[in-house]
């Protein structure tokens, strides 16, 4: 079965090049398009699709204000979105996964990383890339939320902390793996371990409280 994707960019070259990407993937099908925020998430309530790609920047509701109409902490049954933005700087790029996107990407990222990108959204999980993501939340860190950050709720162990920073640091699920020495079974326990302690819903949020606890810090992968 395809993924169902909904695309909403208020740049018609913009939609039309995004569309055309992801339809030319054998399991990816672009099932709605919107022009402005309003219209995107009137078409993802009424599609449901697998994932929203938003960009940031939209007339009547911005991609913030989308992404958290239909992924935030408040939404009974929240669906997968994925921020795409012109600006590897965007100041609303933080706020963003704030409001529940999964991820993001620059709008130059390639016909690969915007297909891996849907594709981790769609399985519940989210792309850091340490290119794209990793580097951004970095930048993004130093402004911290507006509270100090949650505590774990039980202290992390040794291997967790080496989690975390992996996940921070950008690696994959099976990069871990490898660098650990340990199976992908035990990687999934580990972060899904680091979710429950952290109160995050995602690899991306696991990865926001590592940059703001300075765990991680720049220029340290």
């Amino acid at each position: 079965m395809s993924i169902s994707v909904v695309v909403a960019d208020d740049q018609e070259i913009v939609r039309t090049g995004l569309t055309m990407i992801l339809n030319s993937q054998p399991d990816i099908q672009v099932v709605g398009e919107a022009a402005d925020g309003r219209r995107a998430v009137e078409l993802a309530r009424r599609l449901r699709p697998d994932v929203c790609l938003f960009d940031i920047r939209m007339p009547e509701v911005d991609g913030i204000e989308a992404t958290r109409r239909l992924a935030g902490p408040d939404v009974a049954d929240p669906l997968a979105v994925v921020v795409i933005t012109t600006f590897d700087l965007d100041e609303y790029v933080y706020a963003a996964l704030r409001a529940g996107a999964k991820g993001f990407l620059l709008k130059d990222a390639g016909t690969e990383l915007l297909g891996q990108a849907v594709r981790a959204a769609a399985a519940g999980d989210a792309l850091i890339a340490p290119s794209v993501t990793a580097r951004l939340l970095e930048a993004f860190a130093g402004t911290g939320p507006d509270s100090p950050p949650a505590q774990p709720i039980e202290a992390l162990t040794e291997r967790e902390e080496q989690i975390l920073a992996a996940v921070a640091g950008g690696r994959t699920n099976a990069e871990i793996a490898a660098e650990h020495y340990i199976t992908l079974s035990t990687v999934k326990t580990h972060v899904a371990s680091l979710c429950a302690k952290l109160g995050a819903r995602n690899r991306v949020e696991i990865a926001m409280w590592a940059y703001e606890t300075n765990r991680v810090r720049p220029g340290r992968k």
